[in-house]
């Protein structure tokens, strides 16, 4: 897979992180099956691949602890803040892979290598 196959798969990949805002979970699931599936035909898949997992995890933590600081009201606007930024950053991947661009997710930590 090479050129704009290439590109429109990482854009799908990152922009499906989205479907979630429709569907709980799907945004995990469809990013996570697509990288799994092919991160074996492709370099740049693969690294895009564990950087939008990684992205994940480090949303799904920091949901989690807004949720508690939301008992004294820091937590709140924390949690809209990382819902802007779950949107915001998925469409800034896609617009970099459309062209051929790696995209790495900023202020989070790696948890897949």
């Amino acid at each position: 897979m090479e050129g704009t196959e290439l590109n429109n798969y990482l854009i799908f990949m990152h922009l499906s992180q989205l479907g979630s805002l429709v569907v709980p979970m799907v945004g995990f699931v469809i990013p996570l099956v697509m990288w799994l599936v092919r991160k074996d035909e492709n370099d740049l898949i693969d690294l895009q691949g564990r950087e939008i997992i990684n992205w994940l995890i480090f949303e799904l933590i920091a949901v989690v602890v807004c949720l508690v600081l939301s008992f004294v009201i820091i937590g709140i606007p924390m949690l809209i803040v990382l819902g802007v930024l779950g949107i915001v950053f998925p469409i800034i991947g896609a617009v970099k892979a459309s062209k051929g661009e790696f995209y790495r997710y900023p202020m989070m930590f790696r948890v897949i290598g």
